[in-house]
């Protein structure tokens, strides 16, 4: 018998698609191999960062006398000879510790220099022959980017998370013992972070390292939130200053905040589109002083355009301590120029 053609599928014959007269059976399987390999492309670009990155990351074991005992974190090789790159605040208050690569071999470390501003620090370990990641640019990087995390949580060596780049240029409030320091310009990502994480490497998917992890997000364990300080142009000249055994002095503002887009009404008479809202002011430092306050946008700094927290920290050098300047302050839709005296930032 023969079934009249209705120019549509058959019932039972799989669900189907016409495109220009021809049916595609779209199948259960079908699917599946879709979703396959997108998960493919995915897991290629992970393990590609993890094959190339996790020898070149190390987990610290640090001898902090002032801590009352041992301490662990993570690094990152920079250097054939032996230098690597970890957080400040992983090496607090120790001169020397170890360091365990993922192939199970050690080394004993020294602390080269370490600068809490920043929370950056360089440390050397014994030998030579060691595999230095490539570091790259945290300038280039875009919300939404996938990112790896490589790193030492709770001693695992070699422990590999994945996820993206939640937002840029944030502001991160850190508070070890009874100082307290504001590290700014940080990368916020949702790649699991844990205890010991810190000072390990975050990369893209070329495996260029373009922050080191700083795990310091609330108490105890990471909770969706974590950040780390980015591989830039002010980074690396801290790094080559830590490298060899020299403190880096810097000038410093004393406010906290984030970019901002100004309005159209803000734009027009002063030519500016962006500049960094001002979230948290340190009493008595040189922003205050010059009656910077909370809501405030930040446009210019000595008259050289400021577009977010890593233009002011280019712009913050050792070559302006004790000087005086003007910062540009955009309230309530109109700027107004704030004579100021920079500070040295404390060490």
């Amino acid at each position: 018998m023969t079934e009249p053609d209705t120019g549509g599928a058959r019932a039972g014959a799989g669900t189907q698609v016409t495109m220009d007269r021809a049916a595609v059976p779209v199948t259960a399987a079908a699917v599946e191999a879709l979703d396959a390999g997108a998960l493919d492309a995915y897991s290629r670009a992970v393990t590609g960062v993890a094959e190339r990155l996790v020898p070149s990351v190390a987990g610290l074991r640090v001898h902090a006398a002032r801590r009352g005992g041992v301490g662990s974190g993570s690094a990152v090789v920079i250097s054939g000879d032996g230098l690597l790159l970890t957080s400040a605040h992983v090496v607090q208050g120790a001169r020397h510790g170890t360091a365990t690569f993922a192939s199970g071999e050690q080394a004993a470390f020294e602390v080269v220099g370490a600068d809490r501003p920043s929370d950056l620090a360089v440390v050397r370990a014994s030998g030579s022959g060691y595999v230095p990641a490539e570091l790259g640019d945290a300038g280039s990087l875009r919300v939404g980017q996938l990112v790896v995390a490589i790193g030492n949580p709770f001693g695992l060596a070699g422990s590999v998370s994945a996820g993206v780049v939640s937002a840029l240029g944030r502001s991160l409030a850190v508070s070890p013992g009874t100082s307290s320091r504001l590290v700014d310009n940080v990368i916020q990502t949702d790649a699991a972070l844990h205890p010991g994480n810190s000072g390990g490497a975050l990369a893209v998917t070329s495996g260029h390292v373009v922050g080191i992890n700083t795990a310091v997000v609330g108490p105890g364990i990471g909770q969706g939130l974590g950040m780390a300080v980015p591989v830039n142009t002010t980074t690396l000249a801290v790094v080559a200053a830590l490298a060899v055994g020299r403190r880096v002095r810097r000038a410093y503002l004393g406010v906290g905040g984030g970019s901002r887009r100004l309005a159209a009404s803000t734009t027009t008479p002063a030519g500016y589109e962006r500049g960094v809202e001002v979230t948290a002011v340190t009493e008595g430092g040189p922003a205050g002083r010059a009656g910077v306050r909370p809501g405030d946008v930040i446009v210019s700094l000595d008259g050289v355009p400021v577009h977010d927290i890593g233009d002011l920290q280019g712009l913050l050098g050792e070559e302006r301590i004790g000087r005086p300047g003007t910062l540009g302050v955009v309230r309530d839709g109109t700027v107004h120029d704030r004579a100021v005296v920079y500070d040295e930032l404390p060490a």
